[in-house]
């Protein structure tokens, strides 16, 4: 679904987040020099090393920025200022809160393209999300053939042009956000099987062939701007989605 820009909203100042909630944020990441100044104070030493490997200047401010906003964030629910939040990385680098303590069994994760960032923050239950840039794709068939499964390549190859390319981003992204909710990467794409026509709501179809597996799992499609495709993707169902913005 095409969020309106209308139902992004600021935060409110007595921010609360149920065990039913999931709140989406959303943030532009090409700022001012004095802003990424200030995001970057926010940083872990580790963080701000990760920076510096940059090559490109660009990408270096866009990752200041998208973890100083994520550091801002979370800083909100737990009540801590930015730079005292600790994080870990899984084996395949997905980050979650070290100082668990004080979490309140906080989970998050966040994905970032082209300038544009999305979070997605709930309680308890494991969740993903990824937003990729719409771009021209020549060869969405050939990576579809790839990367995705028998069933899904047919779709892709049984729609008309105009819709293969739309439907491998939607592929893509409901994929990703999926694996990043558990946490096991680009491996396991041709293991979960997704909708993928532009037509149809966005559904977690089967996991490993298992359609009952899937069906533990809320799938969200999201367009936060034009020309960008992005999916959510919660552990459980009966979510109530919350739109913010980082101001």
């Amino acid at each position: 679904m095409r969020v309106p820009d209308n139902l992004w909203h600021p935060p409110p100042a007595d921010l609360a987040l149920s065990y039913a909630d999931v709140h989406i944020w959303r943030a532009e990441l090409d700022l001012s020099a004095g802003q990424i100044e200030q995001l970057t104070k926010t940083l872990s030493a580790d963080e701000q090393q990760r920076a510096n490997r940059f090559r490109f200047e660009q990408h270096r401010k866009h990752f200041i920025a998208g973890r100083g906003f994520l550091r801002a964030i979370l800083s909100r629910y737990l009540n801590l200022e930015p730079t005292q939040l600790q994080f870990s990385y899984s084996s395949r680098g997905k980050p979650s809160l070290a100082n668990t303590d004080n979490s309140g069994g906080l989970c998050f994760n966040l994905s970032h393209s082209n300038g544009l960032a999305l979070y997605a923050v709930t309680r308890g239950q494991r969740l993903g999300i990824d937003l990729e840039h719409l771009r021209a794709m020549p060869d969405a068939e050939k990576l579809a053939k790839r990367f995705f499964c028998a069933s899904e390549y047919a779709v892709i190859n049984s729609l008309p042009p105009e819709l293969k390319q739309e439907a491998f981003f939607n592929g893509w992204t409901r994929k990703e956000a999926y694996l990043k909710a558990t946490g096991d990467g680009l491996a396991g794409l041709e293991q979960v099987e997704v909708s993928l026509n532009p037509t149809e709501p966005a559904t977690l179809l089967s996991i490993q062939g298992n359609p009952e597996a899937a069906s533990c799992w809320s799938m969200y499609q999201l367009t936060p701007a034009p020309d960008y495709a992005a999916a959510l993707v919660v552990e459980g169902k009966g979510w109530h989605l919350h739109y913010l913005s980082v101001v």
